[in-house]
């Protein structure tokens, strides 16, 4: 079976190569706007081009079996059509909560025939690095919200099922919602950062004005979006699913786990 990975040198696509590789599969394509540049693991063939260009990945969709399909809403429906036109059976998709911002990728998906498994996760893990500033320059962090709570998850857990999904069938015409495995407020987020960090960071909380130029200066325009779905979160906790781990059958990561794993970002 060949496999095409879109978005392979992403943060979530190139961990999807390399899982598929740990799992044993030796059709591997990868899809990259620099292929000189890649680092991608040994046996992957690696095919330059970009979402943004449909005409640049019809060499690569040709023969391919599954596709893993990386969020990029403008070209959305031509890239499906080109798949369906080059015998893709099946796509996996990377989007985000249902009738989110990334929803029009999903309705293309299922326009185009082919069979689907859409992945949904909320926030990534990652998104701490928001914080990634303050916290090099000292202990106290100023953000807004701080009950906001929802269950973030790894991206590498999300790669490890995208690419389980990929290798596998019966996951056609399935939405899998992907959180992690507890529901933290940003407060509890930023005690756990602190920890792994060795030292106590303190919350200091702002109001929405007060935090508008904060996040504008890390998030630019999605600074809105961002600081809305806090106040969302405020009012609506997000609870943790479990799909990620009967996907991939082994344990989520922890954000404790997460944060020991990544405090390079933070120093």
């Amino acid at each position: 079976m060949t496999v095409l990975v879109t978005g392979a040198t992403g943060n979530i696509g190139r961990m999807v190569v390399t899982e598929l590789r740990r799992l044993g599969a030796d059709d591997v394509r990868a899809l990259t706007v620099d292929p000189g540049r890649a680092a991608l693991p040994a046996g992957v063939s690696v095919y330059r081009g970009h979402l943004g260009r449909p005409s640049s990945i019809v060499a690569a969709l040709e023969g391919a079996d599954v596709m893993y399909l990386a969020p990029h809403l403008p070209t959305v429906d031509e890239v499906c059509r080109l798949a369906h036109a080059a015998g893709v059976r099946r796509i996996v998709d990377l989007v985000g909560p249902r009738g989110g911002i990334w929803q029009p990728i999903e309705d293309a998906v299922e326009a185009s025939g082919i069979p689907w498994t859409h992945l949904e996760p909320g926030e990534f893990m990652s998104n701490a690095t928001l914080w990634a500033n303050q916290i090099r320059a000292g202990n106290t962090i100023r953000d807004a919200y701080p009950d906001a709570t929802n269950a973030p998850i790894a991206q590498e857990d999300v790669a490890a099922a995208a690419a389980q999904i990929l290798l596998t069938t019966g996951h056609e015409g399935k939405a899998y919602p992907l959180t992690g495995p507890a529901a933290l407020s940003r407060r509890e987020m930023i005690r756990l950062l602190g920890e792994a960090l060795g030292r106590p960071l303190e919350y200091l909380e702002l109001s929405r004005d007060q935090a508008q130029p904060v996040f504008e200066q890390v998030q630019g325009a999605a600074a809105d979006w961002y600081l809305d779905g806090l106040d969302t979160l405020t009012r609506h906790p997000q609870t943790e699913l479990h799909p990620a781990t009967e996907i991939t059958g082994r344990p989520a990561t922890t954000y404790r786990t997460w944060a020991r794993t990544h405090t390079d970002l933070f120093q």
